[in-house]
């Protein structure tokens, strides 16, 4: 009768995780769908309802993620002080009255000023997800990679939804991502004591940490060579990353001109249904390789598909190989980072660490700069130097894997 008796909390125990999993992943896709159903029409927007030049609209759009980047360690500090559950809903309220005004502004000054806004919603929600990820999931992170499917669907679907309504006007392209973060709010009011119980030491947590200075727990934080190298090694996979959504276009409009819109709109597609697919295989990968290799063969995907990329000047079709190359590299690093962090921050500073971590996104900015001026020397000196950039962050995550090799011995 004993061990019937003590299986019972580990069922039950079980059985909260598994219907958290469910509704974290429901609120990633609500919140992914949401993000790209108006975030990709931002600067279209900006074009039509101001005068502002390219660069500025550019800076203004961009100024969200790097908002959330710099920002982050204050989210973070705050999710672990305040709960995971509360930013997420602050964050959300923030989210839904921006758009809802965005909605009803005209004034150039106003709609600059709430676009960037969102970067502050967006350094609330999104260490607080990847806190409650990392206390649902399992040992080996495996929501992280959940969640990018999630990110691959709302990339699908959200510009699908985006773009019909932006085309029946702007006031409709707003409501549209107001009514999913609207969506996920009510999730969050229905079901969010579920939530809340995975972190029930929480309050106590924030209370004994409120003792030590914030320039004390930064100074904690920048110690950690394993979080600095996690940082780093998403600050290179962001740099080479975001080649596909910047300058690899401009690359691909260079060579074809006439076809250009269509080959990029028909890659990205390729790009998100194959991130989907590709979760299951690497998942059964990575129970039978070593992490090392793992990260290896990412690297080396990513650098083949720039390589093939390279080719369109002889034949269009290397871009499709290409891409299949590099959304496998892709769906193999892009979670990493976020998985590392998981392993080695306490439930107490997971908050704390996700949001600092939110500092790889620097290399969003930082990439697009190094690449254009790498392409305009040469397409065989950028697709060359990002292939071999690439594989600047093996160092970086295999430190991560080799402290972490001790503890995961003595596991039974």
């Amino acid at each position: 009768m004993k061990p019937a008796q003590e299986s019972a909390p580990e069922d039950s125990n079980a059985k909260k995780h598994r219907e958290a999993n469910h509704l974290l992943i429901a609120g990633s896709l609500l919140n992914a769908i949401a993000f790209f159903s108006a975030s990709p029409f931002l600067t279209l927007y900006l074009k039509d309802h101001s005068q502002l030049s390219l660069a500025v609209i550019g800076g203004v759009v961009g100024s969200i993620a790097l908002i959330s980047a710099i920002g982050g360690i204050v989210g973070g500090v705050m999710v672990d002080r305040l709960g995971a559950v509360i930013c997420i809903r602050a964050g959300l309220v923030i989210y839904i009255v921006i758009y809802l005004l965005l909605a009803l502004v005209e004034a150039t000054a106003v709609i600059v000023a709430l676009i960037m806004l969102l970067g502050f919603g967006r350094l609330l929600i999104e260490p607080a997800m990847k806190k409650l990820m990392s206390l649902a999931g399992g040992d080996d992170g495996s929501i992280f990679r959940f969640r990018y499917m999630t990110l691959c669907i709302g990339a699908i679907v959200g510009p699908a939804v985006g773009g019909l309504l932006y085309l029946g006007g702007s006031v409709y392209l707003f409501v549209c991502p107001a009514a999913l973060f609207a969506a996920y709010l009510l999730l969050l009011a229905v079901r969010g004591s579920t939530l809340i119980a995975l972190e029930p030491e929480a309050a106590a947590t924030g209370e004994g940490e409120a003792k030590q200075s914030y320039a004390d727990l930064f100074r904690g934080l920048v110690r950690d060579r394993r979080l600095m190298a996690a940082i780093g090694a998403g600050m290179v996979i962001f740099l080479v990353f975001s080649q596909i959504d910047s300058i690899i276009p401009l690359f691909i409009k260079a060579e074809n001109e006439d076809r250009a819109v269509a080959i990029i709109a028909s890659l990205l597609m390729v790009n998100a249904v194959l991130g989907i697919l590709a979760q299951a295989p690497i998942a059964w990968l990575g129970k039978k390789l070593p992490e090392r290799s793992l990260v290896m063969m990412g690297c080396v995907a990513f650098a083949a598909g720039l390589i093939l990329f390279l080719g369109m000047q002889v034949s269009p079709v290397f871009l499709y190989v290409g891409i299949v190359l590099w959304t496998l590299g892709e769906a193999i690093l892009l979670p990493m980072p976020d998985i590392a962090i998981h392993k080695m921050a306490e439930d107490g500073q997971k908050g704390t660490y996700f949001g600092l971590a939110e500092l790889r996104y620097v290399g969003f900015f930082v990439g697009p700069v190094i690449g254009g001026g790498l392409l305009a020397i040469g397409a065989t000196i950028y697709f060359v130097t990002m292939a071999v950039a690439i594989f600047g962050c093996v160092p970086l995550l295999v430190r991560n894997i080799a402290r972490r090799a001790p503890a995961a011995e003595v596991v039974p």
